[in-house]
């Protein structure tokens, strides 16, 4: 009689739905889950662009590896999400002797109420497209990072090349002087005033290299790459990154990928706390077999019903913590709408200053300072000014200089820190950077 029950309970086993959506989804699916390696990479030894930047941090990030890695783990949990729960095969023997024994054979099925199917799903779904929000604000995270260390090599090359024209033209500066004194127009004194001059410029020359060593490090850093490879960043550096109307990115806040991430919270939140509610609605087993009876030689149909009584567990605990991590995901969403505006705003503030500071630079400060450094240097040669005009001639230049780059510096890091915020509403603040108008 085993015999035959046996296959019977097999048949129904293979031919229940569960069972075949189970092996069928998991089989399809080990060919569908895509590898996203994040391997190092190494830029040739060749000028370097910023969109050349952007494609290698872009393709081996490994932060964008792991995001990706999370949003194709998210997808197999909307998989287990629909499977439903698998069906138990159970047998009982009664009696160790044949002439009396009783066997059962059970074929039993949860069904599961209340929609906990459903909610499982919404919820996996609602994770999904968080793990998808957080790939973006990383992208826009990796996309800011890269503009902000590009401009920082662009900048440190201009300050390694001012400083190389300091030293340049300190050592003019030096050996004018020291024509002077040997034909005894000056005091030593004067010579010796323009070497410890000549000796801070050098100074500033080591530093700046430093400066440029560190910013290239960081840069290449981005890609995973420790030894930088590329010869030198090549890009307009003084073009100004453009400045939109603040309105205009206030309403480009509403789609950016840190406040779409909070909201999508909400809505997870939300969802698991139906799963919960769900839960409280109790599940039905349903038992289906066959029991042989070796004393009355004849076989019995068994059918059979089970429900749990929800009397002390009702999932009550649950619930309520769920209903408050809801609650908390919208004060974090109304939380992250003040940081984000607070954050944007000052962005926008410091971009609007620091564009304002390098045209006033430019248009009047640099050729001033640049003028009175080289009447002076001309003036000292001719023994018409004294030393001290040249040095303090010099100082001033170099100050302005060095004033104009970090104005810069500032811009672009504030329209980086724009674009972070903002994601790709402001995709194309730094591809295609506006010339400030003298």
């Amino acid at each position: 009689m085993r015999r035959r029950l046996l296959p019977l309970g097999l048949a129904a086993l293979l031919c229940n739905p569960s069972f075949a959506q189970t092996v069928t989804v998991g089989h399809d699916r080990t060919d569908e889950i895509g590898h996203f390696g994040a391997p190092r990479a190494a830029e040739p030894a060749a000028p370097l662009s910023l969109q050349a930047a952007l494609a290698l941090a872009f393709g081996a990030s490994p932060e964008l590896s792991g995001a990706k890695r999370e949003l194709a783990a998210t997808e197999a949990t909307i998989i287990q999400a629909q499977t439903r729960p698998n069906p138990e095969l159970a047998t009982l023997i009664e009696d160790t002797q044949k002439a009396t024994r009783t066997t059962t054979l059970l074929l039993n099925q949860p069904i599961e109420l209340g929609g906990k199917r459903a909610a499982r799903i919404e919820a996996a779904e609602r994770g999904r497209d968080a793990a998808s929000a957080e790939l973006e604000v990383k992208r826009a995270e990796i996309r800011a990072a890269v503009v902000a260390a590009f401009f920082d090599v662009l900048i440190a090359q201009e300050r390694l090349r001012l400083a190389q024209g300091s030293v340049e033209l300190a050592q003019r500066a030096s050996g004018a002087a020291s024509r002077r004194v040997t034909a005894g127009k000056v005091s030593p004194v004067e010579e010796t005033k323009a070497r410890v001059a000549e000796a801070g410029v050098r100074i500033e020359l080591t530093l700046a290299v430093s400066e440029l060593a560190t910013a290239r490090k960081r840069l290449a850093g981005i890609w995973g790459n420790p030894a930088p490879r590329f010869e030198r960043a090549e890009g307009d550096l003084d073009a100004l990154p453009p400045l939109p109307a603040l309105p205009d990115l206030n309403a480009r806040l509403a789609t950016s990928p840190n406040l779409l991430r909070a909201k999508i919270e909400v809505d997870r939140r939300q969802a698991l706390a139906e799963i919960e509610r769900s839960r409280r609605v109790p599940n039905v087993t349903v038992s289906l077999g066959a029991k042989r009876d070796e004393q009355l030689d004849r076989n019995q149909a068994i059918l059979g019903l089970s429900i749990p009584i929800p009397v002390f567990d009702r999932n009550q605990g649950n619930l309520l913590e769920a209903l408050h991590r809801t609650d908390k995901a919208r004060d974090d969403l109304s939380a992250t709408e003040i940081r984000l505006s607070n954050e944007l705003t000052l962005a926008y503030e410091r971009l609007n200053t620091a564009r304002g500071e390098t045209e006033s630079l430019r248009r009047e400060i640099l050729p001033g300072a640049q003028s009175a450094y080289e009447a002076a240097t001309k003036g000292f040669e001719l023994g018409k000014f004294s030393f001290l005009d040249v040095l303090d001639a010099q100082r001033t230049s170099f100050q302005a200089k060095s004033q104009y780059l970090r104005a810069l510096a500032e811009a672009h890091r504030s329209a980086a820190e724009i674009e972070r915020i903002l994601g790709e509403a402001s995709a194309s603040s730094t591809t295609a950077p506006v010339a400030a108008k003298p």
